[in-house]
């Protein structure tokens, strides 16, 4: 009885994950394990790092579609710990797809947007397979994830590859705590990941031209991780070539938290999903697709 009058349920589940070696996410992706989805699995390239998991709501019908990059400082990550974003997001109605991508040293940051590109075109392809439409296709990540959805929606290069238009296919832009304009660098393996040119084409900030999908971005004033000044300043830029952009800034929440907040156990940390709902639904056909497809 102390002990559970002593701490909340978010203070609990992050003791028990300390305590038992696992990560901070282990106990959120436990509680998800059930809901109104179902999870498939899939694969948009030949390689072991090439697959998706992608979580079906109940139901669905031509439902929005979430492709959502996890962060991993672009040399770790897996699927799996995303579990709870997934879930909450398709808990919501929004056909969620969680890509793997090659990370480094296998390979420096294009290599890992040219996979981020081949997983967004796969989901494209094969969005009404799982209730979702191919129009309504938002681009999410958090962290390295954030910066990779950045880059895919900002710098049309990547997705033009893959035979689509990053201001026609992309709804909107989601990003939760994400490095966007983060030169000069200051860490050797970093050096690594983006050598190999002018770096200041490896930060979306770089790409801002104006007539850019709908974006979201989300950071907490606490983050040590990255500097939440880059929020603030890719807003910036956005707005100031008449993009539409919403920035939300928790006042009490870091790096790791925001996403945490994610699971309905943490909720109370940050509105965070309910941030992402309103955006979603607002853009859910954005002026960008419309404008476009009136082009076609």
């Amino acid at each position: 009885m102390w002990f559970c009058a002593r701490f909340n349920v978010p203070t609990v589940l992050l003791m028990l994950s300390l305590l038992t070696s696992c990560t901070p996410a282990a106990p959120l992706n436990f509680l998800a394990r059930n809901g109104a989805w179902t999870v498939s699995t899939d694969k948009y390239g030949p390689g072991s790092r090439n697959g998706v998991d992608i979580y079906t709501p109940t139901g669905a019908v031509n439902a929005p579609v979430i492709v959502f990059f996890y962060g991993g400082n672009w040399q770790s990550g897996d699927k799996e710990t995303y579990r709870f974003v997934a879930a909450s997001l398709a808990a919501r109605g929004y056909v969620t797809i969680v890509p793997d991508y090659r990370v480094y040293p296998a390979v420096r940051i294009a290599g890992i947007l040219q996979d981020g590109a081949q997983a967004f075109a796969w989901a494209k392809r094969n969005a009404g397979r799982f209730g979702g439409d191919p129009r309504h296709m938002f681009l999410m990540g958090h962290s390295a994830g954030a910066h990779i959805a950045a880059m895919l929606t900002l710098d049309g290069s990547w997705l033009a590859r893959v035979g689509l238009n990053s201001r026609r296919d992309i709804a909107g832009l989601i990003g939760v705590a994400g490095p966007y304009d983060f030169l000069p660098l200051h860490d050797k393996t970093l050096e690594a990941v983006f050598a190999g040119g002018d770096l200041t084409r490896t930060q979306p900030i770089s790409f801002v031209a104006g007539n850019e999908p709908p974006v979201l971005l989300m950071t907490g004033r606490q983050d040590t991780t990255v500097d939440p000044g880059n929020t603030t300043r890719l807003a910036a830029r956005l707005r100031s070539k008449g993009d539409d952009v919403t920035e939300i800034e928790y006042p009490a929440i870091g790096h790791l938290a925001i996403v945490g907040a994610f699971s309905p156990v943490l909720k109370l940390l940050a509105p965070v999903l309910d941030d992402v709902d309103a955006f979603v639904e607002a853009h859910a056909k954005s002026p960008n697709q419309m404008r476009g497809e009136a082009a076609r």
